[in-house]
């Protein structure tokens, strides 16, 4: 996604099957709040990268800390091969299924 790339929540939240307040609840958003960013008021900009992340990227953030985000800077400016190496290997046990 790309910053001046518009989300549609609404489309996203009914491919997804959930209801409001199970999508919005993930982000932290009320139901109200999500029902309104919805209707076209705008969405600030944290919000529509957190959806980004938990309902297009499925990644579950309550799991993220920040030492992983430490170790993924490491890498990539440290050992850029081996951080190449490592999310190539990543995505393909990702996709056997493990």
């Amino acid at each position: 996604m790309k910053t001046s790339e518009k989300i549609d929540a609404r489309d996203i939240r009914r491919k997804l099957g959930l209801n409001q307040q199970q999508f919005w609840s993930r982000l932290g958003v009320t139901q109200s709040g999500g029902s309104r960013y919805e209707s076209g008021r705008n969405m600030p900009r944290p919000v529509q990268h957190l959806l980004r992340l938990v309902h297009v990227e499925q990644i579950d953030i309550a799991k993220v800390r920040k030492e992983d985000f430490e170790v993924v800077e490491y890498l990539k400016s440290h050992d850029p091969e081996l951080f190449r190496e490592l999310k190539k290997q990543a995505r393909s046990a990702v996709k056997k299924g493990g």
